[in-house]
């Protein structure tokens, strides 16, 4: 009987510690590259970048190598971005939760790129929107961030 007892509280323990030692930082961290589309025009893509994300303490997301891919007024000097990134639940291996972040344009403009979605495994969706100073700079629409 004190074996069984013994075994039946190794099991709880190994259960417990399984559920508290899943990390959600593989999920948000790596390379990834964005397409933004803008509604105003039908869905044509206005923005392209990539970057690497990588989850800092709690749910704070530093933002390096961020590089646009596409020609744009409003960054041309340059940007500074952060991000945020909550862990909503794993579902049968599917990993989701909510994603944010802002990129600020550096020099004179005053440009800020905010985008809000829903990160689901590899994919992050949700909206864009831009406003700023600098003529051009303003809209919303969807974006979609891949994993790579």
């Amino acid at each position: 009987m004190k074996t069984l007892g013994t075994i039946f509280v190794l099991g709880i323990a190994l259960v417990l510690a399984a559920c508290g030692s899943n990390s959600n930082s593989n999920i948000i961290n790596g390379n990834w590259t964005a397409a933004l589309l803008n509604s105003s025009s039908g869905g044509s893509p206005i923005f392209n970048f990539t970057t690497t994300l990588t989850q800092s303490s709690g749910s704070s997301v530093s933002v390096t190598n961020l590089n646009f891919t596409s020609s744009s007024p409003c960054f041309a000097s340059g940007s500074t971005a952060t991000g945020g990134f909550t862990l909503s639940g794993n579902l049968n291996g599917v990993t989701s939760g909510g994603f944010q972040m802002n990129i600020q344009s550096t020099g004179s403009s005053n440009d800020l790129l905010t985008l809000i979605g829903t990160v689901s495994n590899n994919t992050i969706s949700g909206n864009w929107t831009l406003s700023g100073t600098t003529s051009g700079c303003s809209g919303s629409g969807q974006f979609t961030m891949n994993k790579s």
